[in-house]
């Protein structure tokens, strides 16, 4: 058998288990060009069958279509069952908890999966419509279940799905980490060596109670200490946050938002944004305009699951978003003004900043591989933050960022602010006063062909640069070979003269080579250590762009 013939067969094969009329039409059509001679097509046909949408610490995520190597009822099938198996070989009675968004497909990916789930003998509860996904975090420990599943892609591209994976019990609600992540992907595979045609499915599942919404709406509004009649402008990003937001907000006693009216309302094409992430440049244009014109002291994004948040201010320059590092220093400090001990966490690619505010107050500090699975599991965590957005403020009632509460966190600062006459622009230049003016930035550089990301990090490796924008590099730390008790991982860490550095990595999400930057100043006072820690980002931007030019 030839090649293209055995090719043909498995896309047949799929095609006679796949539930959904979409996908088959898709593949059947694809098929059809196959048989005309056309290379293009027979190209796409073999990268969709070359191998499979890999489960890992990050669930599933990719776009969605026809074959393994997308995002389809198939593999979603396929990922339930293989999670439902691994539940049962750890206890007797395991039980789940499901959430979905906005997104195409997310609410039928929940349905097949609760039905999966519960036909394979695992309590299965659907959260009642679609939630932000800290909600489905906060439900996983609220109904005590044994995991959670969240159908997301949080800020991807409409074109994509994905699928979170949480864990009670032992794991508090958290993200699943190594072992859990290759276990459950061994019996993913498992399942897909023979047809989902075969699993037992159950529409007897249940669906969770409003009490459930209700608790999380009124846990979330104490992260508020604070409150005064700010005028706010918020936006969902066409996601899934507003009615959880609005209903937090007045559970604490804020006013009423001001909503972009463009954006209220899910959409899962995204219509009036490139990318619905708040970090993407543009994102954020008609939640600022309406900060403007209403005359909003903030102004307040949220991804399309709610589980990130910007924040934007007026100053004099007009309306800008604070970095994600920003945010964390405001909240980071906040959470160590009201803590009598724990540890304060980050990502390695935060910043360093909030190393010296635990330093000053006495508590721990811990840095972790990027994402919330390991934030959220610090030991005695009472604050973790990753500058891409994500925050969490209240680890006692979601062990995962979230949106929500974070904006609550900055609302209830900001109301304090207001009431000694100062805003969050006083409190960044008091910041700086207090622990170093520190300025972080971002170069993004995405691909389509993912062995440029290799390319890039590999000429890095084989020619490592003695200087970045003209600053010292004094020492480089690569993760492949090893770094600390870290995992081997494909990290670059450039330390440099004055306390800056240098971090180059993959996304972990997107077709991306990252490099976060960041610098230090401690000569002046406030301003002038930011200016001029401003001022050595500027050179290190420019110096890391010629690099990877």
């Amino acid at each position: 058998m030839s090649e293209r013939t055995e090719l043909i067969a498995r896309a047949r094969e799929w095609m006679a288990q796949d539930p959904d009329e979409a996908t088959r039409a898709e593949l059947d059509a694809l098929l059809a060009l196959v048989d005309t001679g056309s290379e293009q097509a027979a190209a796409d046909l073999a990268e969709r069958f070359s191998g499979r949408l890999q489960f890992g610490t990050a669930g599933l995520r990719g776009a969605m279509g026809a074959g393994p190597q997308r995002m389809n009822r198939v593999v979603v099938a396929q990922a339930a069952a293989g999670l439902g198996f691994f539940l049962k070989s750890r206890e007797p009675n395991p039980s789940v908890v499901i959430g979905y968004d906005g997104r195409h497909n997310s609410r039928v990916f929940a349905e097949d999966s609760a039905e999966i789930l519960q036909g394979l003998g695992v309590a299965t509860t659907v959260l009642p419509r679609m939630l932000p996904t800290p909600v489905l975090a906060f439900a996983v420990r609220e109904l005590r279940t044994t995991a959670g599943i969240m159908v997301t892609a949080s800020h991807n591209p409409a074109a994509d799905n994905g699928y979170k994976v949480y864990l009670g019990g032992a794991d508090g609600g958290s993200q699943i980490v190594p072992p859990a992540d290759g276990l459950i992907a061994a019996e993913i595979d498992r399942v897909a060596s023979g047809s989902i045609a075969s699993l037992t499915r159950s529409s007897e599942y249940a669906t969770a109670p409003e009490s459930v919404i209700a608790a999380y709406v009124e846990r979330t509004a104490h992260a508020a200490r604070h409150v005064a009649p700010l005028t706010i402008a918020y936006t969902p990003m066409h996601g899934v946050g507003l009615e959880i937001f609005e209903s937090t907000l007045a559970a604490a006693g804020f006013p009423a938002a001001q909503v972009v009216a463009e954006q209220a309302q899910p959409d899962p094409e995204f219509p009036t944004v490139a990318f619905p992430n708040p970090e993407e440049p543009g994102a954020m244009d008609l939640v600022l305009a309406r900060a403007a014109e209403s005359g909003a002291d903030l102004a307040i994004a949220n991804d399309p699951d709610a589980d990130r948040v910007a924040v934007g201010i007026p100053t004099s320059n007009g309306w800008q978003r604070l970095s994600g590092n920003e945010v964390g220093w405001l909240l980071g400090w906040e959470a160590a003004r009201a803590a009598e001990s724990g540890t304060l966490a980050n990502s390695l690619v935060s910043s360093p900043a909030l190393g010296a505010v635990a330093e000053r107050y006495g508590l721990e500090h811990a840095e972790t591989l990027t994402g919330f699975k390991w934030i959220s599991r610090a030991p005695e965590l009472v604050f973790g933050y990753e500058e891409a957005l994500g925050y969490l403020v209240n680890p006692d009632t979601v062990r995962d960022k979230d949106g929500i509460s974070a904006a609550l966190a900055v609302l209830s600062l900001a109301a304090e602010l207001r009431g000694r006459g100062e805003t969050l622009a006083d409190r960044l230049e008091q910041f700086a006063a207090e622990f170093g003016g520190y300025a972080s930035g971002q170069i993004s550089i995405r691909v389509t062909d993912l062995s440029e990301i290799s390319r890039l990090s590999a000429a890095l490796r084989e020619n490592p640069p003695r200087t970045i924008g003209g600053i010292e590099v004094t020492a480089i730390e690569d993760f492949l070979a090893g770094v600390g008790d870290y995992p081997r991982s494909d990290i670059l860490r450039f330390r440099l003269a004055g306390g800056g550095r240098v971090i180059v990595r993959p996304s972990g999400t997107e077709p991306k080579l990252k490099c976060y930057l960041d610098a230090v100043s401690h000569e002046g006072d406030g301003a002038q250590r930011l200016a001029a820690a401003q001022a050595t980002l500027d050179r290190l931007d420019a110096g890391m762009r010629e690099l990877l030019r």
